[in-house]
């Protein structure tokens, strides 16, 4: 049979020997966004390591391990910045991986109200064509982070190469919000892979998937205080449970 399925609470909320654990991941899960407004003060060194220690724990197919990681520090940072805004001052970008085709219905419905929630905690009305990219260019200096991981992966794997590492990219957010690092994945950065393989020396084999700013977030930015929401899982999941007839295939 197939049908929808509603949410339903934190698992193992109810008490069990995970209770706890599903609990604490289920509060991190809630509380992790991604920061658009960094202090300048850089993340000890243990905890970056630790950081990085837990996000290599990430899954991957055969276990291949396709992510390389170049963390971008100290004065290397504003050095990148400056490159990546003279790529995309001087012209269009080409990506490694390819970007989207586009963005329709629901798909289009999401992105449209994270913008425009973004743009409304920094009090940038919706026609401000130019303040609205004013602050996509801010994405290019990593939004004041000291620190930045840029995140590529191997060529020849391929899609499942790609996806392995957003699964690591995932457990990076994860790991840093676990310990007090506030994080912001960037694919804007991926829009001019040409310049990131110039400043990193990147080897023809390694693709850019994107970038992850870390730092200690700006509490009184205002873009720090803007979420955006989650479509429930009932939206999301059908469970099938035995095959489908073929009048249901149709």
């Amino acid at each position: 049979m197939v049908q929808r399925v509603d949410e339903g609470g934190p698992a193992g909320a109810g008490g069990g020997p995970d209770g706890a654990a599903a609990a604490a991941l289920d509060e991190l899960l809630r509380q992790r966004h991604s920061c658009r407004g960094f202090l300048p003060d850089p993340v000890a060194p243990e905890t970056i390591a630790a950081v990085l220690g837990l996000a290599q724990r990430t899954a991957s197919w055969c276990n291949t391990q396709p992510w390389q990681v170049h963390l971008v520090t100290g004065e290397a940072v504003p050095a990148f910045a400056q490159h990546l805004e003279t790529a995309v001052l001087t012209g269009p970008g080409v990506s490694d991986l390819p970007m989207p085709e586009g963005y329709a219905g629901v798909y289009a419905d999401r992105r449209r109200a994270s913008g425009f929630a973004l743009y409304e905690s920094l009090g940038i009305a919706r026609e401000d064509k130019e303040a609205r990219g004013l602050q996509m260019f801010r994405n290019f200096s990593f939004f004041g982070a000291p620190h930045v991981a840029v995140v590529t992966t191997d060529r020849q794997q391929g899609v499942y190469g790609a996806i392995d590492c957003g699964g690591y990219v995932a457990n990076l957010l994860n790991a840093a919000a676990a310990h007090g690092v506030a994080s912001c994945p960037q694919a804007a950065i991926a829009m001019y892979s040409g310049a990131v393989h110039e400043f990193l020396a990147l080897p023809e084999d390694r693709l850019v998937v994107c970038a992850v700013a870390l730092g200690h977030a700006d509490p009184e930015h205002p873009a720090n205080a803007f979420r955006t929401d989650r479509a429930p899982v009932a939206d999301v999941l059908t469970v099938v449970d035995r095959r489908p007839t073929a009048e249901e295939t149709r």
